[in-house]
């Protein structure tokens, strides 16, 4: 027998860009929160500082099952990207020589922050 699966997108979908999952196990779910932080300035005794607010948008909720195969998935699609584009890399990563002036590695800023 065949199976056919269509996908359709509930009324209320929507898209979040997310820079950051935060999340944790339980013997029966895997729970992650996707987020995004933005700096913002305050102002504590009389001194100016930056905070970074943390906003999660949204919490996923999976079974471990569900959580393997998004994981194995996941693992698939960044070697295919990585195979397409290079190494993807962290913030704060070592930079090459060459792209500072030579004399060494030095860590890249996190960009769009400060």
């Amino acid at each position: 027998m065949e199976v056919k699966v269509q996908t359709i997108k509930s009324p209320d979908f929507k898209q979040i860009y997310a820079i950051g999952a935060i999340g944790g196990h339980s013997p029966y779910d895997f729970r992650i929160a996707f987020y995004n932080d933005s700096p913002k300035t305050s102002q504590e005794e009389g001194k100016s500082m930056t905070v970074m607010e943390r906003k999660i948008d949204a919490e996923i909720i999976l079974s471990p099952l569900a959580a393997k195969e998004l994981a194995k998935w996941l693992a698939e699609h960044v070697n295919d990207y990585e195979k397409l584009f290079g190494e993807i890399k962290r913030p704060g990563s070592p930079v090459s020589a060459s792209a500072i002036d030579g004399k060494g590695s030095e860590p890249a800023a996190i960009q769009g922050y400060m």
